[in-house]
C-alpha cells in the first residue's frame, strides 16, 4: 500500500515560486552572453512585429508613469548624470 498522507501534506509550489526557482537554475547554467543573445533576438522579433506607433505608445506610457512617480529633482539628477556621461564620452573620443 502507498503512503498517501505524506503526499497530501506536501505544500504545492506557487507559480511565482516555480518561476523563481527556474530562473535561478537557468542563471546558474548560462553566462552573460546567453542573456545578451536572447535579449537581442527578442528585440529583433519585437521590431519585426511592431511599427513605430507601437514604440511611440509604449514610450508615452512609460514617460507618463515616470512623471507620476518622480519629481523635478529626479529629472535634474538624471539630466546631470547624462550630461556627465556624455562629456566623458567626448573626452574619450
Amino acid at each position: 500500500m502507498v503512503n498517501t498522507s505524506n503526499t497530501n501534506e506536501r505544500k504545492k509550489m506557487s507559480l511565482a515560486e516555480a518561476g523563481r526557482k527556474g530562473g535561478q537554475a537557468t542563471a546558474k547554467k548560462h553566462d552573460r552572453t546567453f542573456y545578451e543573445n536572447i535579449g537581442r533576438k527578442g528585440g529583433e522579433a519585437t521590431a519585426r512585429k511592431h511599427d513605430s506607433g507601437f514604440y511611440e505608445k509604449i514610450g508615452r506610457k512609460g514617460g507618463e508613469a515616470t512623471a507620476k512617480n518622480h519629481d523635478k529633482n529626479f529629472y535634474e539628477e538624471i539630466g546631470r548624470k547624462g550630461g556627465e556621461a556624455r562629456a566623458q564620452q567626448r573626452n574619450n573620443d
